[in-house]
């Protein structure tokens, strides 16, 4: 059951919060069928897994978790230093054989 941090009202759009789309993602997806994606920072790997099965109606077999640290980033003016947010991402094995149809490119 998903935490009352996290909206009840769409739980789990609230946890898987967008695909991430990189070249490396896309080859893990196709090769090894391992999809990335941006999660809610206190989601856990219940959570995730339950998310996924639930929106892309596929069988999970891992979820791998990490928090990514924000970058120190120079802005424009008089050379002042920013930093990005940190964010949390799932990388999410699914059973051999199957697919997440949105993932595939046409």
């Amino acid at each position: 059951m998903p935490s009352p941090d996290i909206e009840p009202t769409s739980s789990y759009r609230g946890i898987i919060l967008q695909p991430i789309v990189t070249e490396k993602s896309m080859g893990d997806a196709e090769g090894r069928g391992k999809y990335h994606f941006r999660v809610h920072p206190e989601a856990n790997k219940i959570q995730i897994r339950e998310a996924v099965e639930a929106l892309f109606d596929v069988h999970v077999l891992s979820v791998n978790t990490m928090n990514v640290r924000g970058k120190s980033r120079r802005r424009s003016y008089r050379h002042r230093v920013g930093k990005t947010a940190q964010w949390k991402k799932a990388i999410v094995t699914l059973v051999p054989g199957e697919r997440i149809a949105e993932f595939e490119i046409t």
